[in-house]
């Protein structure tokens, strides 16, 4: 049997590798960091991580992590409800909820997981999902997995979501669910406009902060504190696993009964292993820092208004983005292959994203700043930018 099976896997990958989507992986011998050491031993400088607030090397979390694994142990080998809740996993969600100024956290062992997880529990064949088209590949699934009523409303377009909510009016319940900031092109969700239009059709508000948090808003607190409207957002689900340290670990926080309700009833929470030990003692000290200091996200933020001013005025074309997502418009997908494989030989890791990741005839470069960029690998990036995109006639 496996035979024919074999041969039908190994059919589709060639055709993957001909389409030019398939993925490879490039082998890092260092930490995370701006700069990385390849298993050549080669260095380059890395703008394609989601390693928002350097922290993914932080020597405090290191040792943080150390400490909590030399108290409580490398992991729990067992689901929270049975026996592998902790005092850290406790203090973790109660931090996670003072950060967002919500009511309660429930963790997950990645952002996914609480996506797949949020909507089954709560809504069924009676009730509407309302979706912006960008979202993420993980809200996508947990919709999927919930007999509610879909509908999709084309990307940040209230005019759009208003249709769909004037549709769902029939449905018990009805939930917008958005991204917080959209990864590929970098553009944040109109949160206030949402918010009004949920509170004119009575529907209740979810966001994924997962690249907003510690990004977006005046101290990086994500959408809810950039639009000012903490308490009118019903649901949020976030990461460990990008600004904050880099990673393991997803948390879904907001209203009390409904993360009560998710840990009687979420599918990954209840059949998953607790977070380990040394992921939730080194979340706890992320959350000390960031209450200490806002350093890290003002350093963020100069960093993406540099990179940004200063590609715009080589002459490149970047959309428009209020977070530390700089998508570099290229249009062709070839093109922006080559593109990415001269960036690596000047010794810049870059990614090239084309259609389907992208809408056909929108490939790009996504370049993601990091508040560990220095002013100086900043110029590098740059300068590797204008000779590539002079040598292959973008500008």
């Amino acid at each position: 049997m496996y035979s024919k099976f074999q041969d039908h896997l190994c059919s589709e990958l060639n055709k993957i590798r001909e389409e030019g989507l398939y993925k490879s992986e490039r082998v890092i011998c260092s930490a995370q960091g701006a700069e990385i050491t390849l298993s050549d031993g080669s260095k380059a400088l890395n703008f394609c991580a989601n390693n928002y607030l350097g922290l993914s090397d932080s020597p405090r979390l290191i040792e943080a992590a150390k400490r909590t694994m030399s108290t409580r142990g490398y992991g729990m080998s067992s689901v929270r409800f049975i026996c592998g809740t902790q005092d850290v996993h406790v203090e973790l969600e109660k931090a996670v909820s003072h950060y967002f100024h919500t009511e309660d956290t429930i963790l997950y062992a990645a952002c996914f997981d609480a996506n797949g997880g949020v909507f089954e529990p709560l809504f069924t064949s009676e009730d509407a999902i309302i979706s912006d088209a960008l979202n993420h590949a993980s809200i996508i699934d947990g919709v999927r997995l919930c007999k509610a009523v879909r509908y999709r409303y084309a990307n940040a377009d209230m005019a759009d979501l208003e249709r769909c909510l004037i549709q769902a009016q029939d449905q018990r319940f009805r939930i917008i669910v958005t991204d917080g900031v959209f990864s590929m092109d970098g553009n944040v969700a109109p949160m206030d406009r949402i918010c009004e239009l949920a509170e004119k059709y009575d529907a209740l508000v979810m966001v994924d902060e997962s690249h907003s948090a510690g990004v977006v808003g005046p101290t990086g607190r994500g959408v809810g504190e950039l639009f000012d409207c903490y308490d009118r957002i019903d649901i949020r689900t976030g990461t460990l696993g990008k600004a904050f340290g880099g990673a393991v670990g997803g948390f879904t926080t907001g209203r009390k009964e409904i993360i009560e309700m998710l840990r009687q009833r979420s599918r990954p929470y209840l059949f998953s292993n607790s977070l380990p030990p040394m992921i939730a003692g080194a979340g706890l000290e992320l959350f000390k820092m960031l209450e200490e200091s806002d350093e890290r996200h003002s350093v963020l933020v100069e960093n993406v208004e540099y990179f940004r001013d200063k590609m715009l005025e080589a002459g490149f074309d970047i959309k428009p983005t209020q977070s530390a997502i700089c998508a570099v418009m290229l249009y062709d997908a070839p093109l922006s292959q080559r593109f990415a494989q001269a960036m690596a030989r000047e010794g810049v890791f870059v990614t090239g994203f084309y259609y389907p990741v992208v809408p056909a005839g929108q490939a790009r470069i996504r370049v993601q700043i990091s508040a560990a960029h220095t002013l100086h690998q900043l110029d590098k990036a740059i300068d590797s930018f204008i000779k590539v995109g002079k040598e292959l006639n973008v500008i």
